[in-house]
């Protein structure tokens, strides 16, 4: 895959990405302003955390939608308001969410396997920190003393 031969749907799972990430800065931004209780302060940390990691990975999904001639979307990915700000069930939303963008950045592998060493190590890389998140909130979600692995 050179820059003069990048097929359209790289660029549009690439936008497709970067729009579930922006709607992860707006989704952890919102949790964190939503939490209340004796732990608020390291939980907001954690969320607000997590708002700043997907403007990153929105910022670095564009510079390669751009890099490939592409033009960055203004759009921004589902939003989900359930109105519900317990933390189990921000943290099951979250793990929602997270395991659709993860999809997306599997998709990106797949169209890019072979065709793009860039591509495939950036794809790689984001599949990695997204299954690595996806357990931490796995873990977040157990009962303390619960080692299985969390499921509704």
């Amino acid at each position: 895959m050179t820059l003069q031969n990048t097929p359209e749907k790289t660029v549009a799972l690439l936008n497709r990405i970067m729009e579930f990430e922006l709607a992860g800065v707006v989704r952890y931004t919102h949790y964190s302003l939503m939490v209340f209780g004796y732990n608020r302060i390291p939980i907001i940390d954690w969320l607000r955390g997590q708002s700043a990691e997907s403007l990153v990975h929105a910022q670095k999904a564009g510079e390669l939608i751009t890099h490939l001639g592409g033009h960055p979307s203004l759009g921004i990915g589902p939003l989900l308001e359930t109105h519900n700000h317990d933390i189990g069930d921000i943290l099951r939303e979250s793990l929602a969410h997270e395991g659709a963008a993860l999809d997306c950045y599997k998709s990106l592998l797949a169209e890019v396997e072979g065709k793009s060493v860039m591509l495939e190590e950036y794809a790689r890389e984001m599949i990695y920190a997204e299954e690595l998140h996806l357990g931490e909130v796995n873990k977040m979600l157990r009962k303390p003393g619960e080692v299985g692995i969390f499921s509704e």
